[in-house]
């Protein structure tokens, strides 16, 4: 296992220095100058030339990147160049909002879903089934932002049941949290109806009904242990979607978090808080890749890393 975790380790170390050189030279070729986004329209070309020098995009692209690994290693991601104000603080400042946005998006996710998916599953070929089959297929297919429209329209505009912008209390998160987990949420559906099916039908479960268990022991117990496998796969990899997905609901909704900062900065070219935004993502996906590896072993004793 440690030799499993250093190899792994390591390779986390390269996907990250591999995402601030790709992230970092995307930027840079990019379209628009910082400058001239940052100063009032009309500002002499000397003027737009002197922010240039001091922001320090007058070096090569190599020193730049060279600079910006320096910050990164002291820890501070350099310099916001719309706040004046050190990128990663700008950032920590936003996270709170987006952590609460995501976490609530994924704990419905994995009630809703897999509470859908083991009633379809137990209930197969019935109008429960048939139901969340229709439910999982509509929410893989709306766009999060026509749906988050939608619900703005229904329960905003028209029944006036919640409040459809910015974030005063616990009511505001209900639209934005349900617009997010819509797609992980029917993927975790479908996908926990098809594993459940397929372990139902192992001669274990039979063996286990025969002994006297009951149903719920049966399916809770022993059947959807061994179904949370893939099931642990998909959730991982849908931390990245509900990061990526956060960008458009929290436009949609001026949710003051992460999503919405880092469509700002793409605007006024604030290089270093994009820079820190998708970085810390990635690491935050990086990680919880790594702890579900490590909680297959939990769930499968068979499993064991080398």
């Amino acid at each position: 296992m440690r030799s499993y975790l250093l190899r792994r380790l390591g390779q986390a170390a390269l996907t990250l220095a591999g995402v601030s050189l790709l992230v970092f030279v995307i930027l840079r070729v990019i379209p628009g100058d910082p400058a001239k986004m940052l100063l009032p329209e009309g500002a002499p070309q000397s003027a737009v030339d002197a922010l240039n020098r001091e922001l320090g995009l007058r070096e090569p692209i190599w020193v730049q990147y060279g600079i910006f690994l320096r910050s990164v290693i002291r820890g501070d991601f350099g310099q916001s160049f719309q706040y004046r104000a050190p990128a990663l603080r700008v950032v920590a400042e936003r996270a709170p909002a987006t952590i609460q946005l995501a976490l609530v998006a994924m704990l419905l996710t994995v009630l809703v879903g897999v509470s859908i998916g083991v009633l379809a599953a137990v209930r197969r070929g019935t109008g429960y089934d048939y139901a969340g089959t229709v439910l999982a297929v509509l929410g893989q297919s709306l766009p999060n932002f026509w749906l988050g429209i939608m619900l703005i329209l229904l329960f905003g505009v028209t029944l006036r049941w919640l409040p459809t912008s910015g974030f005063q209390g616990w009511s505001y998160l209900v639209l934005p949290s349900v617009t997010l987990a819509a797609f992980p949420t029917a993927l975790v559906a479908r996908l926990t109806r098809s594993s459940l099916l397929e372990i139902l039908g192992q001669e274990y479960i039979r063996t286990g009904r025969a002994k006297g268990l009951g149903e719920p022991a049966v399916i809770w117990g022993h059947a959807l242990r061994n179904a949370m496998i893939p099931l642990l796969t998909v959730i991982g990899l849908q931390i990245g979607t509900l990061l990526g997905g956060a960008v458009i609901t929290e436009s949609i909704f001026a949710w003051p978090g992460m999503g919405k900062l880092v469509v700002d900065a793409i605007f006024f070219r604030d290089f270093p808080v994009v820079q820190t935004v998708l970085i810390i993502s990635a690491t935050i996906f990086v990680v919880i890749n790594l702890l579900i590896d490590v909680l297959y072993t939990v769930l499968d004793p068979r499993i064991r890393y080398g």
